[in-house]
């Protein structure tokens, strides 16, 4: 990633639906050859953000500017901006190379030009052998490289992703984010990617947008987001989560049952984040809590246990190898470093 900051700026962006507000004065700068996720639950914004960008859906106020350049009522094919879709969007009654080509095709390049330009964006994507095949003869994973091809092979200044993952099974989403980092890094492209899914924002972007309600709640990195957040809807929504409201005196912080050592003074949120808790037969460390098992839930790699307490319920995620203890059972939570947090 470069460190240009302002390559592709939204100043106070908004859209409304009906008159409902769906994008609320939304501003954001994207350096050049950064990925950025915007994150968050249906409804919440992203893929209109996106769709303003590319053009498809017109604001109702603020700007959109690409490497200095106002474009925000520029149509779409005067952007050079790609797009990939959720539906991918293929044509049917095309081959590979000819959908792959189609963006040249309409920009009138010479036949010789444009279908030189698809062959080179089928390698760039894996998918050499596949120029006379059909969308019907080809799997999920296969289309959606075909769709990838011909967001790049336009040369476009920006690549937005709308949940290009999300038809796609558990194994294969996972090679093919990592294929598209790995893509988008090495041509260097900016790009906006946009998911629902936690782990896919968290293992693909430099940098993530978390978004509720029509604005961005938080924005930072991976690692910022997950380690410090400062915002009580991307703590929550970033993967398995508690937070716990209280007040804090003295360096202590205090709600129903529970304390916590070392708390900055005067905030009023206690996070504690699933994967770095662990139970205890008795209460030990700067976290002190304690309670009865409620639930406990096998996920393959993990359990995913629940512990009723006064100060709520809070969730652990204890590692497979070693057995929790029965729905019932009681158990005090220790928390290991970065367990707890506070906002």
């Amino acid at each position: 990633m470069t460190s240009d900051p302002g390559y592709l700026t939204l100043e106070a962006l908004s859209a409304s639906y009906g008159g409902a507000l769906a994008v609320d004065r939304l501003s954001l700068a994207i350096g050049k050859g950064e990925l950025l996720s915007l994150l968050g639950p249906s409804g919440c914004g992203k893929s209109t953000t996106l769709r303003m960008i590319a053009g498809f859906v017109p604001t109702t106020g603020g700007r959109v500017l690409l490497a200095g350049r106002d474009i925000t009522h520029r149509k779409p094919y005067q952007r050079n901006i790609g797009v990939v879709f959720q539906s991918y969007a293929l044509f049917p009654h095309l081959t590979v190379l000819d959908n792959i080509g189609f963006g040249l095709r309409m920009r009138r390049l010479p036949k010789q030009v444009w279908r030189e330009r698809a062959r080179a964006a089928m390698e760039t994507v894996g998918l050499g052998s596949f120029a006379e095949r059909y969308p019907s003869q080809l799997s999920g994973g296969q289309q959606q490289r075909v769709a990838l091809a011909r967001a790049l092979v336009v040369e476009p200044e920006v690549l937005l992703l709308d949940e290009p993952l999300s038809n796609l099974d558990a194994n294969l989403r996972a090679d093919m984010r990592n294929e598209i980092r790995s893509l988008q890094q090495r041509l260097g492209i900016t790009t906006i990617f946009v998911t629902h899914d936690q782990q896919e924002a968290l293992a693909m972007s430099d940098r993530v947008a978390v978004m509720e309600k029509g604005v961005i709640r938080e924005l930072g990195t991976p690692r910022q987001l997950c380690d410090a957040p400062t915002s009580e809807f991307s703590a929550t929504f970033l993967g398995a989560r508690t937070v716990i409201a209280g007040s804090t005196k003295d360096g202590l912080f205090h709600a129903p049952g529970l304390t916590c050592e070392l708390a900055p003074n005067g905030v009023g949120r206690l996070v504690l984040r699933a994967s770095r808790l662990r139970l205890s037969d008795k209460p030990q460390g700067p976290l002190r809590v304690s309670g009865t098992i409620a639930s406990v839930a096998y996920l393959g790699e993990s359990f995913e246990v629940d512990l009723a307490s006064e100060a709520g319920t809070i969730r652990l995620i204890l590692p497979s190898d070693m057995p929790p203890p029965p729905v019932g059972a009681p158990g005090s939570v220790v928390a290991l470093p970065g367990g707890a947090t506070f906002i």
